[in-house]
């Protein structure tokens, strides 16, 4: 009897346990994905290269701004090679 209810015991914690995961999911989930979507959009338009006196990653932006290693730092936009 006592291996039975420790077995029941078990049960429920594993159900409870998965109720709690897909609550969680399902609570936090469509925001993830809208965050996500809204970041991928706001890249569209974008040039992205690696600057090759400084090494750092650069992207110009349609506005003709760009930013190179850190997200708040601007700098204007260089010329074509």
């Amino acid at each position: 009897m006592k291996e039975a209810t420790g077995e029941l015991n078990m049960t429920l914690v594993t159900i409870i346990a998965i109720a709690a995961v897909l609550g969680f999911v399902t609570f936090f989930l469509p925001n993830l994905l809208n965050s996500v979507g809204d970041k991928w959009n706001n890249t569209e338009g974008t040039d992205c290269y690696v600057d090759q006196g400084t090494g750092q990653s650069c992207c110009r932006h349609p506005d003709g701004t760009t930013t190179c290693g850190k997200a708040n730092s601007t700098t204007p936009a260089p010329t074509n090679p």
